[in-house]
C-alpha cells in the first residue's frame, strides 16, 4: 500500500474516532503525528475535502507560499462518504489478507 493511501486510511481514522469527543485533539493531525512532511498532508486533506471525504475546512493557496494553507482545522469532520470509504478500504483489506493467507497455504 503506497505511503499517501496509508495517509488517507489513518487521517479518515482519527476523524471516524473523534466522532465519540466534543472536540478534536487536531495535533493528532499535525505532520508529526502522522510521520509525514506538511505539504504531503495539506495534500491529502485537500484532495479528501475535494472528494467530499471530509468537511469544515478550507483551503488557500497564496502566491508566495510553496503549500496550501489549510484553514479552519479544528472544526474538521469525516463525512458519510469518508465512513463508506473506510468501510470499503476495511473489507478490500480483510480480502486482500484472505486471499494473501490461501496462496500461502495452497504453496
Amino acid at each position: 500500500m503506497s505511503e499517501s493511501i496509508k495517509l488517507i486510511y489513518k487521517i479518515l481514522k482519527i476523524l471516524e474516532n473523534s466522532m465519540d469527543y466534543p472536540e478534536l485533539d487536531v495535533d493528532r493531525l499535525s505532520p508529526e503525528a502522522l510521520g509525514t512532511s506538511l505539504n504531503r498532508r495539506n495534500a491529502i486533506l485537500e484532495m479528501l475535502l475535494k472528494k467530499g471525504y471530509i468537511d469544515g475546512i478550507a483551503i488557500k493557496k497564496y502566491v508566495d507560499e510553496e503549500s496550501s494553507v489549510i484553514l479552519g482545522l479544528e472544526n474538521i469532520k469525516i463525512t458519510i462518504d469518508g465512513l463508506e470509504y473506510l468501510e470499503d478500504n476495511s473489507l478490500m483489506k480483510k480480502a486482500a489478507n484472505l486471499a494473501k493467507g490461501i496462496a500461502e497455504i495452497i504453496n
